[in-house]
C-alpha cells in the first residue's frame, strides 16, 4: 500500500514551502536564548525592578528637594508653555518603540535591559542631589505620565538620555540614527525653554547615556550579537 506522502507528493512541498515561509517567526519563538531573555527583562524582572527603583528614588528626590539655583543658560530663556509638546511627545515616543520592537521581537531582549539598565543608573543619581525645580508649577500632565515623572528628578534628564541611548544602539541604521538624534535634541531643548531640567541636566545626559551604551554592550553582549544579526537579515534603510 502506498503511503500518505507518495499518495499526496503536494503535502511535503506546501510544509516546506510554509516552513521557509514562517522561518524567522519560528526562530523568534523557539530561540531559547531569545525567549529566556525576553521573558527575564520585558517580563517582570530586570525591567520591574528598575521601575521600582525608580519610583522610590523619584519620590525621595522631590520629597527632599531644596531651594532651587540659578542657571546661566535658563536665567536668559523662558519659561514658556511646552507642557503638551514634552510630556505628550514622551508617550508618542514610547508608542512607536512599543509597537516598533513587537514588530522585531528579536530587538527586545538588548533594548530592554540596556533602557533598564539607564533607569537604574539614572535612580541613583537622583538620590545624590536634591535641587528644587528650576520652574516648579503644577501641571496636569495625565495619569500615566504621572507615574513617571516626580518633579525632583532632575539629573539627569530621561528625556534627553533615551532618545539619544536608541540612537546609539540602532547607530547602524542611518534613518533611526538620525531619527532618536533630531528627538534627544529637541526633547532637551524643551526642556530648557520650559525650565523643566537644569542645563546640566541636559547637557550631562549624553555623556552619561553614552557610558551606559557601551556598558549595555559588555553585559549583554549576546543580546546586541542578536540585535545585529538581525539588522543585517533585514535591513530597513
Amino acid at each position: 500500500m502506498k503511503s500518505f506522502k507518495s499518495k499526496h507528493p503536494h503535502y511535503e512541498f506546501l510544509r516546506k514551502k510554509w516552513t521557509a515561509k514562517h522561518k524567522d517567526y519560528k526562530d523568534s519563538l523557539v530561540d531559547k536564548h531569545l525567549r529566556r531573555a525576553a521573558i527575564g527583562s520585558l517580563g517582570g524582572l530586570m525591567l520591574l525592578a528598575a521601575l521600582i527603583i525608580n519610583f522610590y528614588a523619584g519620590t525621595y528626590a522631590t520629597v527632599n528637594a531644596s531651594n532651587q539655583v540659578s542657571d546661566f543658560i535658563l536665567d536668559h530663556i523662558g519659561p514658556y508653555n511646552v507642557d503638551m509638546f514634552f510630556y505628550q511627545g514622551s508617550v508618542l515616543f514610547w508608542t512607536c518603540i512599543i509597537v516598533f520592537l513587537a514588530a522585531r521581537p528579536k530587538h527586545i531582549p538588548f533594548v530592554t535591559k540596556s533602557v533598564s539598565l539607564f533607569i537604574i543608573i539614572r535612580s541613583f543619581f537622583i538620590v545624590m542631589t536634591h535641587l528644587g525645580a528650576p520652574h516648579p508649577t503644577e501641571v496636569n500632565i495625565g495619569f500615566i505620565v504621572s507615574k513617571f515623572t516626580f518633579g525632583g528628578d532632575l539629573f539627569f534628564s530621561g528625556h534627553t538620555g533615551l532618545p539619544f541611548l536608541y540612537a546609539l544602539m540602532f547607530w547602524h541604521n542611518k534613518t533611526m540614527r538620525y531619527i532618536f538624534l533630531t528627538m534627544a535634541v529637541v526633547f532637551g531643548s524643551l526642556a530648557l525653554l520650559g525650565h523643566k531640567h537644569y542645563s546640566i541636566d541636559v547637557f550631562a545626559a549624553f555623556f552619561i547615556t553614552y557610558s551606559i551604551y557601551h556598558l549595555a554592550q559588555f553585559f549583554f553582549k549576546k543580546d546586541y550579537e542578536l540585535l545585529l544579526a538581525d539588522d543585517s537579515e533585514h535591513p530597513t534603510e
